[in-house]
């Protein structure tokens, strides 16, 4: 065998380690060490007796009348991204009757076992232009139908305004008990967008989730992030599972150095288990997941 100069040889080699790629040889056969793409973890959610994913994502971006930033992408790149979001750990998919974003998850529950995912859905408490209220049972025989789910792990009242919501919403709370007895739901509770309510639910026996809305800028808050936060650490000790929500300020608040600020204000708070993210691309996804195991795990 002939001479090979050390030019040759490194050149030979790097086209060498080229080709193995470009002909399907593995990482670990070309002695490079592997680094794969970060996947969420699960979390305890209070004391609910679920495991969910820290990130849930959510479908209801800028949301309503039965739409969103989520469903008008479309059938077709909705299940992409919910896809992607799956095989990321984001097994968790937040709902509601008001973003129509039902029948979307159920072509994607179509695809992905429905005992390995998380659902979470609302119900609107009042009349709208879409919908007219109904009693609970009713309304859960609807969404069963359009999630193609017999059950949801969690159900909550949607967009609660103002305080005394136990008395106003009695009857709903009493269709979400019924529910839970049966074995249709799993957990219940309360989405608030008031102060008032909030404090309420923090304190009520039978709210077993709270979503809330929380970041460190106070957009789209019930209250500045501190007193905010106050209220999450009670519900925490209470044993009332927390899910964040307007983590990026209901997508005011998207810079690099704003993601990273809200993402660490509310994993590094112990009070809030997990969180819902209005993500609507792959990119985003990647981006929000990338960041939330680093903080997590540090």
């Amino acid at each position: 065998m002939g001479k090979i100069d050390r030019r040759r040889f490194i050149q030979t080699g790097i086209l060498g380690a080229a080709g193995m790629v470009a002909w399907g040889a593995t990482a670990s056969e070309m002695s490079f060490p592997v680094v794969p793409a970060p996947t969420i973890d699960k979390v305890k959610l209070g004391n609910t007796g679920l495991i969910v994913p820290r990130v849930a994502m959510g479908t209801g971006s800028h949301g309503g009348n039965q739409q969103s930033n989520q469903t008008r992408l479309g059938m077709q790149e909705f299940v992409k991204l919910a896809r992607h979001a799956y095989d990321r750990g984001l097994q968790f998919f937040d709902m509601a009757d008001s973003y129509g974003s039902h029948t979307f998850v159920r072509e994607v529950l179509k695809q992905v076992p429905r005992e390995k995912t998380t659902l979470l859905s609302k119900i609107w408490t009042a009349d709208t232009k879409w919908a007219k209220a109904g009693p609970v049972s009713q309304t859960l025989d609807r969404f069963r139908l359009e999630t193609g789910s017999d059950y949801f792990d969690i159900l909550l009242m949607h967009c609660l305004m103002k305080g005394n919501w136990r008395e106003d919403k009695k009857a709903y709370m009493d269709g979400f008990s019924e529910a839970k007895q049966k074995g249709i739901v799993k957990a219940v509770g309360v989405s608030c967008h008031n102060w008032d309510a909030l404090k309420e639910a923090v304190e009520e026996p039978w709210v077993d989730v709270i979503l809330a809305r929380i970041n460190p800028f106070g957009t789209h808050m019930d209250g500045t992030p501190e007193a905010v936060m106050g209220l999450l650490e009670t519900a925490r000790k209470n044993g009332k599972g927390v899910i964040g929500m307007k983590i990026f300020g209901n997508g005011d608040n998207t810079s690099e150095d704003e993601r990273e600020r809200s993402l660490n204000f509310a994993i590094r708070s112990g009070n809030v288990h997990c969180m819902t993210l209005g993500l609507e691309s792959i990119q985003q996804m990647d981006d929000a997941i990338s960041r939330v195991m680093r903080i997590a795990r540090a």
